[in-house]
């Protein structure tokens, strides 16, 4: 099993969490889907539910709450990247056009975060670790294999993540139209333009989880009450689909082995 022991290097996806009308459901379906353990956490966390893959923490899952003055966000997943310093990550968001979404926020000893948008408008979070650097296997069927960031506008993105974060990135030549993001000099995921993206779509970070089976996984997926938007294809790094679970997070699963997860 890819294990993760030691934190994230900066820049990294080291986290997913999901957050949904009805934490309840949602605990269900990826029990039933990956084979995920988890169950609400305590009120000084606001119930939020950390779920483990054979006893590694893997994903998050949450209740959405209505912002003051506003309305609950959709259902969806969020990529978390690591970061030193969250304040400090923060306030380069906001000096490189990105949008603070979130006060800073310790998570008990745990650490200490904050969701902010990029500056093309795609919602992700930052997570300074404490106690808890984040997921601790990915590349396992079940768990995170890849992190993608799908923007309107792929030159902007890249300077912004650059500048703000210290992400480089440079193009795939085995997929055209696509670049790869590194922290450190290493890849730790992708980019493109949202040219594949339904109509409509805005910018946005798309999580894929490992399978062993796409099409025996989308299947599973569509008997549970989720839904199909890319049905399973092959392409360069494995067979993939885009879908949404019963509530409408959406999603992607393939059968393949992502980057190693080394550690700083």
């Amino acid at each position: 099993m890819p294990e993760v022991t030691k934190p994230y290097v900066p820049g990294t996806p080291c986290w997913v969490d999901l957050v949904v009308p009805d934490q309840r459901e949602a605990l269900d379906f990826y029990r039933d889907l990956f084979g995920w353990q988890g169950e609400p956490g305590p009120p000084e966390t606001g119930g939020y539910a950390v779920c483990a893959l054979n006893g590694k923490a893997v994903a998050g899952i949450m209740t959405s709450m209505a912002q003051e003055g506003g309305s609950k966000p959709p259902p969806a997943w969020t990529t978390y990247l690591a970061v030193a310093d969250a304040d400090a990550a923060v306030a380069a968001v906001n000096a490189n056009g990105g949008t603070p979404l979130t006060d800073v926020m310790d998570v008990l000893t745990l650490g200490r975060m904050a969701v902010v948008a990029d500056s093309t408008g795609a919602v992700f979070g930052l997570w300074q670790a404490g106690d808890f650097f984040g997921a601790q296997v990915v590349n396992e069927p079940g768990s995170v294999v890849w992190n993608e960031l799908n923007t309107a506008d792929p030159g902007t993105a890249g300077s912004f993540y650059s500048a703000a974060l210290g992400l480089t990135h440079s193009p795939m030549e085995e997929l055209p139209g696509y670049s790869a993001l590194k922290a450190n000099g290493r890849v730790v995921g992708g980019m493109q333009s949202l040219e594949k993206s339904p109509p409509g779509s805005p910018s946005h970070w798309l999580t894929y989880f490992c399978v062993d089976d796409t099409d025996g996984t989308v299947d599973a997926l569509t008997k549970a009450g989720g839904s199909v938007l890319k049905p399973p294809f092959d392409m360069v790094a494995g067979r993939m689909a885009v879908v949404q679970d019963p509530q409408g997070a959406v999603f992607a699963l393939i059968d393949a082995t992502g980057p190693s997860p080394e550690a700083g």
